[in-house]
């Protein structure tokens, strides 16, 4: 009998706002949002609104993103994104020709972070990022 492959380990953990709010990230084009956030983050829609402003809300792994044509400015705003394997996060993103930036180890309340920056075409920024196990 042959054994099935093992089902990867969901990447995408959470995702916290920069701003307010992580489900209404500022945008220009909703339809362009949705294709490039599927083909490079992997993300799906799961839900669209049109009120009080056309909104999508994308998902991968039951971490939710959403976007919004709300007036905001998207070179203000973005999202953290807590990944299970940050190599494996950012090699998903290079291999879509998405460009990665700030390569980094991060310390937060004695914690420490493996950490990269993803800014999308639409100028939000994105913090990717996973704790390091200390020993």
């Amino acid at each position: 009998m042959k054994e099935s492959p093992a089902k990867p380990k969901e990447l995408y953990v959470e995702a916290y706002p920069f701003a307010d709010d992580v489900l209404a990230l500022p945008v220009e084009d909703i339809e362009q949002t949705v294709q490039w956030y599927g083909d490079a983050f992997g993300l799906q829609e799961v839900e669209r609104r049109e009120s009080p402003h056309p909104a999508v809300i994308m998902e991968r792994d039951g971490t939710r993103i959403g976007f919004a044509v709300n007036g905001g400015d998207a070179e203000q705003d973005g999202a953290a994104i807590l990944v299970s394997d940050i190599e494996r996060a950012r090699d998903e993103l290079e291999a879509k020709g998405v460009k990665i930036g700030n390569w980094r180890v991060d310390e937060r309340v004695g914690e420490k972070y493996q950490v990269f920056f993803v800014v999308a075409p639409d100028g939000l920024c994105y913090y990717f990022h996973q704790p390091i196990e200390q020993v």
